[in-house]
């Protein structure tokens, strides 16, 4: 009810309750007799007066006077509403609000209308309110403060049209975003101002932020920067830490915020004392000493701490105690700076598995998660088995979320596990583009259902066209055949190369496969592999190596594969720590004309250095293929080396070459190895910019082929050079210089190196 409204029930209230004072008696017995409206143009009289909180026969007072007054206003219909009495005949007079007829934003680039229009509460042909256009002004407020504008201006405006209707524009000034000019700390000694910046999510304008959004202002953000600093001083052994205020502070042009963060480091302490206290009956709790993961006389570690906690959980979990209880009791000695940390273990049975439940997962079938767990109905519970299959299900990447959640069943040593996924999209069509030295510009075309019929199946078409190669793929896997770990799959291919730079011949492999792969146990896997496939070397050119010109035409290989993959790497993408072994052989002659033996393994080592920012490489790999029979090794069936298998030398750019048209030729034996350090170069981690320095070493000799004119030399070649690296939001990008300090004469050489690919 607007001020005017109100000012007319206190004067009509006025009017009553003195001529009640003269006339007592009138006043009681006055009554409704007649209800009039006057003003209504699109709402019926009748619906009017179902409105008000007053009839004929009522007695007219002043509640209920300002009753039916009130209940008029709350509809929202009426801009104003007057109510007089006149002899027992009510008189209602109304001004009904407009109907909008359009909602119109002007001034917007940034934020579409749409996206603005799901925002208002108002739509065309609602009633306008003015209180509704407030409302929903504060709510585009929101929104343009939710992407960092908090310059922005936003002016409602009225155009009044015929028939009482309104078309609503907001006018838009959506300004510069709002960037964090400064983050500043008050009270810390024991670090400095940069250092904690980088602790925080927040960060300072800078020219580089372009690709983030980590330098606007966002109150949500900065509550998980108290977080993240209690954390550290926390893990550093600050117990006594607290965050006095954390103030944002919006400079007067309303174009930059500034931080400020006032804090009470308090003392640092060190762990004097660690202790078990089990409740368990029966259970020698010293077993789980090996769980705490630190020592005495460390710096107290909170982060410490709670890993402590979950690894007794864990341990016990494997014990079969689901649900037990461990709680961290920390008492401190503020006189001596000491702690003494009590890990305290509630009472709890053993626990076998219930029962196990898939929720949320409407298209992927259920044996589909199923046979991903570690633990079935009937097994005794086991903490690291089910966090083991939780990773499992995950590593599908069939689902946007995994939850696993433990409840008690229908006994105390019964425990129930529910599933919880929620689906995602499986489907992939992919446009690729990019650039390499080796194979120049590239694009390709991927079309993929890793899901197929919610089975778990993986089906792809991928096709790749570059400068210097082209390529056709079609592949099908099972995963389970016959519903256990046995991954079977089918592959066709077609590929052709350009290799008339390095050795005066084109390539064409038309052919498919049949591979199947199986378990050896948690960290080693067998891949068992048929190929059949048409080699074609063509289009040799008129001054090319005889050695090459004698090999021109179609070549038909049959031969089967194994590859043994061991595995223990933290992340397939961007390892850290652990390391991969592998050991792949061929046998061809099955068939076909070609007929030798190869053999060929290598390890992969990561290890982090200062932190996990700082991660040493080290790998080596060997390999040697051999003709029997009467056959010979093929140009098409040799080892090559060069570009990126060893930096600083030309794809096949060492090894066994002609000495007259300097075309390489492959080798039968070879062996390589590379040491590299990938670290930090200063920029902020979520850039994902790193730098490399590396050192790679090999060589590749011997062929079948015999003669003054073939330069083959085993002896060692060694390069190094420095890095770059970005995950760009358009793909992975590397840059490598790397310069030759052991090479023969005939080497062909390659200091600078890029690469690049994207999908989008």
């Amino acid at each position: 009810m607007n001020f005017y409204a109100k000012l007319r029930v206190c004067a009509f209230t006025s009017t009553l309750l003195a001529s009640t004072m003269l006339n007592p008696a009138s006043a009681l017995a006055a009554k409704v007799n007649q209800i009039t409206i006057a003003g209504a143009e699109r709402i019926e009289e009748s619906t009017i007066a179902s409105y008000m909180d007053l009839k004929v026969g009522d007695e007219v007072n002043a509640e209920a006077t300002d009753r039916a007054l009130k209940s008029l206003f709350s509809t929202g219909l009426f801009a104003d509403v007057k109510v007089t009495n006149q002899n027992g005949t009510v008189r209602v007079d109304v001004i009904e609000n407009p109907i909008i007829n359009q909602i119109v934003f002007e001034g917007n680039d940034e934020i579409s209308n749409e996206d603005l229009l799901a925002e208002v509460q108002m739509r065309p042909r609602q009633v306008f309110t003015r209180t509704k256009v407030q409302s929903d002004v504060n709510r585009l407020y929101q929104v343009y403060r939710r992407q960092g504008r908090f310059s922005a201006i936003i002016q409602p405006k009225i155009i009044k049209l015929d028939q009482n209707r309104v078309d609503l524009v907001f006018e838009v000034q959506e300004g510069d975003i709002t960037k964090i000019e400064s983050i500043r700390f008050v009270g810390n000694r024991k670090f400095d101002d940069d250092k904690l910046r980088t602790v925080i999510s927040t960060k300072e304008s800078a020219w580089y932020r372009f690709i983030s959004n980590s330098d606007r202002y966002d109150p949500d953000r900065l509550s998980y920067d108290q977080e993240l600093l209690r954390d550290y001083y926390f893990s550093q052994g600050y117990a006594d830490f607290q965050i006095l205020s954390s103030v944002a502070e919006l400079s007067n042009d309303k174009d930059r915020f500034f931080l400020t963060f006032t804090v009470d480091e308090g003392e640092r302490y060190r762990v004097e004392n660690t202790e078990i206290i089990s409740q368990i009956r029966d259970f020698d709790a010293s077993v789980l000493n090996e769980s705490i993961t630190f020592d005495s006389g460390d710096w107290y570690d909170a982060e410490e701490v709670k890993n402590s906690v979950q690894k007794i959980t864990d341990q016990l979990g494997d014990l079969q105690y689901a649900f037990v209880d461990v709680r961290p009791d920390i008492r401190k000695d503020r006189e001596n700076k000491k702690i003494t940390i009590a890990f305290t273990i509630n009472e709890t049975p053993r626990v076998f598995v219930e029962r196990v439940n898939v929720n949320g997962n409407i298209r992927t079938l259920d044996k589909v998660v199923r046979r991903e767990m570690e633990i079935v109905e009937g097994d005794p519970f086991n903490r690291s088995k089910l966090a083991k299959s939780e990773r499992n299900i995950k590593n599908l990447d069939f689902f946007e979320v995994v939850n696993v959640d433990v409840s008690q069943g229908s006994a105390p040593d019964k425990t129930v596990v529910d599933i919880n996924v929620q689906e995602k999209s499986t489907g992939e069509l992919s446009i690729g583009a990019g650039f390499s030295t080796a194979d120049g510009p590239l694009a390709d075309l991927r079309i993929r259902e890793r899901n197929l019929l919610g089975k778990g199946q993986d089906l792809l078409l991928g096709t790749t066209i570059a400068g210097e190669r082209s390529e056709i793929d079609l592949s099908f896997t099972e995963p389970y055949l016959f519903d256990r770990d046995l991954s079977a799959g089918i592959d066709l291919f077609h590929v052709t190369r350009d290799l008339q730079d390095e050795s005066s011949y084109d390539q064409k492999r038309t052919g498919g496969g049949l591979r199947m792969s199986y378990p050896l146990s948690e960290n080693w896997r067998q891949t068992l592999r048929y190929t059949l496939e048409s080699n074609e070397i063509t289009d040799v050119d008129d001054d090319a190596s005889r050695f090459i010109r004698d090999q021109e035409g179609k070549r038909t290989t049959s031969a089967i594969s194994q590859r043994l993959f061991y595995d223990t790497r933290d992340s397939a993408l961007m390892p850290t720590n652990g390391m991969t072994y592998w050991l792949d052989t061929e046998l061809a002659g099955l068939g076909g004309d070609a007929k030798y033996v190869s053999a060929k393994t290598g390890a992969s080592y990561f290890r982090p250095l200062v932190s996990d920012q700082w991660v040493l490489n080290i790998l080596g790999e060997t390999g040697v293929v051999q003709g029997y029979g009467d056959s010979d090794v093929e140009i098409n069936e040799r080892y090559f080396l060069g570009g990126s298998t060893l930096r600083g030398f030309e794809r096949s750019g060492i090894g066994p070459r002609d000495s007259a048209t300097n075309d390489a030729l492959g080798g039968n034996a070879f062996y390589r190895g590379s040491v590299e350090v990938s670290f930090p170069i200063g920029l902020p981690k979520e850039l994902g910019i790193k730098g490399h320095t590396f050192s790679d070493f090999g060589t590749l000799w011997d062929i079948d082929e015999t003669g003054s004119g073939i330069l083959d030399e085993s002896s060692l070649r060694a390069t190094a050079g420095v890095g770059m690296s970005w995950r760009s939001p358009f793909g992975p990008i590397r840059i490598d210089l790397a310069v030759p300090y052991l090479s023969e004469d005939f080497d062909e050489e390659e200091n600078f190196r890029f690469d690049f690919g994207t999908r989008f």
